[in-house]
């Protein structure tokens, strides 16, 4: 059980949650940058950082068995914002891998430390609101994950997106309520395909959060990349190998190693997730998490009293100086202290090619 009689979540027994913590938030520039990325911001303005409130919402569930994966050049921040997270439980990688080399090494580091282990992989960057909700669903989880499935939580869709990958949910695992086989992963689709996708039922977000037990995710890893599963195992048991020996590991994202493939095989089954749920990847999205779906006027984040705007809606981020707009519908404007950001929220996904055009011309310092 994960509610005690007051409602509040308790431990889940061995479950360890580890949260890859990467990735530059390339969409959200100028706020989120390499050096700085958006998983150490406090986006919402609540005074607390994404990787915070991950935290936050994972540890009254696992306790102290919490583990971090993050690159070298973030390891600092992330131990300075998680103050009561040791520093041995904070994996370092010397170079981006992609998710399957994150999630695999802290497999592999579980799969000697806990045999009775479960582990959960949550991002550090996403929003999650519904506490009870959310705890149900990783406990429902757990469980299917100890009879040896790869658990994946399928977030139920509010609006036909083509911005997410999909999980087809296939035919009910027994004994399980409300908990299906996956029939398949589906790649991010266009908007037509997404709108028949809620039509037809069965087909939920996939946010890319699996439970499973260490041995599981090896397991299969060692089916489709054995010399992958291999490696990943010797680093865990001679972690002085890790710094020479990572550049070296399959750069890939664990959807694609194991999950997809594992699904083929019948091997992933997926629980529904009603919990709400944003990844935050991009302004229009973080417009609409702070103002709702349908904002009036202006929504700010940061000090309001730096934003004067005259018959305008949009989103406005001010960082020392009065920001003024006038008459703009839909504008999004973001003040740092080198750079400044003006775009519409319609056009927020681009913001991606201009970081890819200041790298083009010279200007990586400013991403």
């Amino acid at each position: 059980m994960t509610l005690d009689g007051s409602g509040s979540t308790s431990p889940i027994d061995s479950f360890y949650a580890v949260v890859p913590a990467g990735g530059a938030g390339t969409r959200l520039w100028p706020l989120s940058r390499a050096r700085s990325p958006k998983f150490l911001r406090d986006l919402r303005g609540s005074g607390r950082s994404l990787l915070q409130e991950t935290w936050d919402r994972l540890s009254p569930l696992c306790e102290d068995r919490f583990l971090v994966v993050t690159g070298s050049a973030h390891a600092d921040a992330v131990g300075s914002q998680l103050d009561k997270v040791p520093a041995e439980a904070i994996l370092t990688e010397p170079a981006a891998r992609d998710s399957m080399a994150a999630i695999g090494y802290a497999a592999a580091v579980l799969e000697r430390q806990d045999p009775d282990a479960v582990m959960g992989s949550f991002a550090a960057d996403h929003v999650i609101t519904g506490e009870a909700e959310f705890a149900a669903a990783v406990a429902t989880a757990v469980a299917v994950a100890r009879e040896g499935w790869l658990v994946t939580l399928g977030i139920e869709p509010t609006f036909p997106s083509s911005a997410f990958g999909y999980i087809h949910a296939g035919a009910p695992l027994a004994g399980h309520d409300g908990v299906s086989v996956v029939a398949e992963f589906v790649e991010k689709p266009s908007v037509e395909t997404a709108t028949e996708y809620l039509a037809a039922g069965g087909f939920r977000w996939n946010a890319g959060m699996f439970v499973a037990r260490p041995s599981t995710i090896l397991d299969l890893l060692h089916t489709w990349h054995p010399a992958f599963a291999d490696r990943l195992r010797e680093l865990a048991a001679d972690p002085s190998l890790v710094e020479q020996a990572w550049a070296d590991l399959p750069k890939i994202a664990l959807d694609h190693a194991i999950a997809e493939p594992a699904a083929a095989a019948g091997k992933v089954a997926t629980v529904p997730a009603p919990f709400g749920w944003d990844d935050i990847g991009d302004f229009d999205s973080l417009a609409t998490l702070l103002g709702g779906e349908e904002p009036e006027g202006t929504v700010v984040l940061g000090e309001e009293s730096l934003v004067q705007a005259v018959e305008t809606s949009g989103l406005v981020v001010p960082h020392d100086k009065l920001v003024a707009v006038v008459g703009l519908d839909d504008v999004v404007v973001v003040d740092t202290p080198d750079a400044i950001l003006v775009t519409t929220r319609e056009r927020a996904q681009d913001v991606k090619k201009l970081v890819n055009a200041l790298k083009d011309g010279g200007r990586g310092d400013l991403t």
